[in-house]
């Protein structure tokens, strides 16, 4: 730019309408970049939006399969306890068959 003291209007005109060209080229590069800017803000934020979904989604798929285990293992103990009962009175009826057994060594003595 040609110093403002030598007084040549119509060259620092000039330059001043370059420089005006050169900002105004400027601020349409940063307008497209602040679009672009908003324009991949808004997939990210879709994106965290999304994931945050889907951790929802496997945290209640996790507490349905929590709850649904303490249920099952509910029902196994109660099985077990029946299951315990059913084979003590079935060792109890098989020691009195046994018992309402005659005796081999007691047919063998008499026979």
């Amino acid at each position: 730019m040609p110093d403002p003291g030598d007084g040549d209007l119509e060259a620092r005109v000039r330059d001043l309408e370059h420089e005006v060209v050169r900002l105004k080229e400027s601020v349409e590069v940063a307008r497209a970049d602040a679009a672009a800017a908003r324009v991949l803000a808004g997939g990210a934020d879709r994106d965290a939006s999304d994931m945050r979904a889907l951790l929802r989604a496997h945290t209640q798929t996790l507490t349905a399969l929590r709850e649904a285990q303490l249920e099952q293992q509910d029902e196994v103990r109660a099985l077990r306890s029946d299951m315990q009962r059913g084979f003590g009175m079935l060792q109890t009826g098989i020691a009195q068959i046994v018992a309402a057994l005659p005796n081999q060594d007691d047919e063998d003595d008499r026979g």
